[in-house]
């Protein structure tokens, strides 16, 4: 009996790191919902309409990480005519008004584009993903990301929706989201001064660091080591 207790408990061990290891929604702002009298959109988007380089229009939204991750996919939920062909990204830190702080990865890839349900004024809402994977370590702190959908020969538009926080997951800081387009002027300008943008829709796909999942693992094999000596009593 005390060795079937055992092998349970390296099982569940076992299957508790494994689980670590796979990628999760570390981050969502939220959903966007059409009923809020503040629901809106903002630009974000690269198209025949507003285009430009890297993107004509693009939205930040910042995310909170606790320890540290690798970041591995990343979304925005936008209201869309157009159906991207590709997604730019982007993850940044000490973003602030007027200021992009500092770029720490981006690229351009292979987007995935999923219906939410949702729509608004006469839009319908998609989640544009982008990372096969992405890899980008992050240590603790703030950091900002960006995903527009690319479609250069699509001459619809592409707003990404605003959320006040409806099935949130992970954390963020309100209203600390910016708005970039050298299309419409704006320099890294803070979101709500383009309207009411607490937050926008959309969010982080990652896993701990193997670092942190090592010291994960230890801690669980080390509390193991007890149980084991107390069978064995």
């Amino acid at each position: 009996m005390k060795k079937l207790a055992l092998l349970s408990l390296f099982a569940l061990l076992f299957f508790t790191v494994a689980a670590n290891a796979a990628d999760t929604l570390y981050f969502y702002a939220g959903d966007f919902d059409p009923n809020n009298p503040n629901a809106n959109g903002l630009a974000n988007e690269n198209d025949a309409i507003v285009g430009g380089n890297p993107y004509g229009a693009a939205t930040y939204e910042n995310f909170v990480v606790g320890s540290p991750i690798t970041v591995n996919g990343l979304f925005t939920n936008n209201l869309s005519q157009n159906t991207p062909t590709a997604g730019y990204w982007e993850i940044r830190s000490g973003v602030s008004e007027g200021n992009g702080g500092t770029l720490i990865a981006s690229g351009t890839g292979a987007v995935t584009n999923t219906p939410t349900g949702r729509s608004g004024f006469g839009y319908t809402e998609y989640t544009n993903l982008v990372g096969d994977p992405l890899g980008v370590n992050l240590d603790a702190g703030t950091y900002w990301y960006a995903v527009v959908p690319v479609c250069t020969t699509c001459g619809g538009r592409t707003f990404n929706s605003n959320t006040f926080g409806l099935n949130q997951v992970g954390t963020n800081i309100p209203n600390q989201q910016f708005f970039n387009s050298s299309f419409f002027g704006a320099n890294f300008t803070n979101a709500n001064n383009e309207g009411v943008f607490q937050a926008f829709s959309g969010g982080v796909y990652a896993v701990p660091e193997p670092s942190s999942m090592i010291m994960f693992g230890s801690g669980l094999v080390a509390a193991a080591g007890v149980i084991r000596r107390r069978l064995s009593l």
